[in-house]
């Protein structure tokens, strides 16, 4: 087992697989950051797209408006 040749063999094989573990690691790396890339994408699209408020929340705001309005009023000391 002391042949020269047995440990240039190990030490070749154990840096080959280093060398596909960092290359592995590299890799996969590189495929999250391009996945987190197109995921801050698609969110600053979806930020400077606004959408129409719904029914509902129109509904809601009216609402809250006429609520406004009336308290306004009562503040002012104005019948309703």
């Amino acid at each position: 087992m002391t042949d020269p040749n047995f440990y240039l063999t190990i030490a070749s094989a154990g840096l080959a697989g280093l060398g596909m573990v960092t290359m592995a690691g590299l890799s996969g790396w590189r495929g999250w950051l391009a996945y987190k890339s197109q995921e801050l994408a698609a969110h600053r699209e979806q930020a400077v797209t606004p959408t129409a408020p719904s029914a509902s929340a129109r509904i809601d705001i009216a609402d809250l408006k006429e609520r406004i309005r009336k308290l306004e009023a009562i503040a002012a000391g104005v019948d309703l």
